[in-house]
């Protein structure tokens, strides 16, 4: 198995990516190839001494901004590592692609020059959230902010076809976002949304509210992009909050340090389970192949775990999987 890593995308790059390059190339049975300026990986590998024997450079000149407009940059910067990395995907070269660069120049090679998978019309990022019930799978989450209903259709067949084939789920429940419970709530889009997924012939539970989110209730969360997005900022704000106002708790007094350091195993746990190093990368999910979104201010371990992400979603035939959940969906409502 063949893996691209942009080597040149997140706000550390290429040191986070090439040390979680390394990392994945000790742990997993993959060819890994780094895309990105040879000069500046070449710099970072020769830090870790014996290089990898399956870690390969392929050199891409030009580098995407994290603000550059991605309209822009797939044209003018054919040379960047997003698009060399993407052209490696098209060309069947390596099995996906993983990067923690400009999420919307990803988004947008990869729907360009990879293309759909058959019955798709819109691809949409799915990212992984932790719950106190379970991990809860949340779509889109910024690839579409103005989705149509058969779009949020598509991301509830395809959310499901993930968490059955990548994460083990046998029957997953299926949530749509909204402002309540009833059917009846929430904008047109919702509500025609709501009555396709309805008829789906997955499980569907119905409408769940933003406090769901973290419930670990449900398996799949569906979502229009701007909301998904405005949910997964808000949450990763809210954890850094606690996180600040926590230590400046607990730094009061000694008595409060003494309970710190008394239930400090407690809190590197409830830090691990919050983590989205461990989780890696989101799947950029409808696209005609395996295209992985890292977040930006990604770790080491974080590119790590994305690589994993991405052999996992290869190895259990992810595609192959969304296809036949389309293609079901398609000849049992065409009948």
């Amino acid at each position: 198995m063949k893996i691209a890593l942009d080597a040149m995308g997140g706000d550390s790059a290429p040191e986070t990516p090439v040390a979680g390059a390394v990392r994945a190339a000790r742990e997993f049975p993959v060819e890994i190839i780094l895309v990105g300026q040879q000069d500046a990986i070449e710099q970072q590998l020769r830090r870790y001494g014996r290089r990898p024997s399956n870690l390969s450079i392929q050199h891409a000149p030009e580098v995407v901004g994290m603000q550059e407009s991605p309209a822009v940059t797939i044209r003018k910067k054919r040379d960047s590592s997003i698009n060399i990395g993407i052209d490696l995907l098209k060309q069947k070269k390596v099995e996906a692609f993983v990067s923690a660069g400009n999420t919307g120049a990803v988004v947008a090679a990869s729907t360009l020059f990879v293309g759909l998978l058959p019955g798709i019309e819109r691809p949409g990022i799915a990212i992984v959230l932790p719950g106190i019930k379970g991990d809860t799978l949340l779509i889109d989450v910024g690839a579409n902010i103005d989705p149509k209903p058969v779009h949020l259709l598509q991301y509830a067949l395809m959310g499901d076809a993930y968490a059955r084939c990548v994460r083990g789920c046998a029957k997953p429940s299926v949530g749509l976002l909204n402002v309540g419970e009833e059917a009846g709530k929430g904008t047109d889009v919702s509500k025609e949304a709501y009555a396709l997924i309805e008829h789906a012939g997955i499980n569907f539970i119905g409408n769940v509210e933003g406090h769901d989110i973290f419930s670990g209730e449900y398996d799949v969360i569906v979502c229009d992009g701007f909301a998904g997005n405005v949910a997964l900022k808000t949450s990763e704000s809210l954890a850094h909050a606690i996180n600040v106002l926590l230590k400046r708790s607990l730094a009061m007094s000694p008595i409060t340090r003494l309970g710190a350091w008394l239930a400090r195993d407690a809190f590197l746990q409830l830090r691990k389970e919050v983590d989205y190093a461990e989780q890696g990368g989101a799947p950029l999910l409808g696209v005609d192949g395996i295209s992985i979104i890292a977040h930006g201010a990604s770790s080491g371990k974080a590119i790590k775990n994305a690589i994993r992400v991405a052999c996992e979603s290869v190895s259990r035939h992810l595609l192959g999987t969304m296809v036949d959940a389309i293609q079901g969906y398609s000849t049992s409502h065409h009948a």
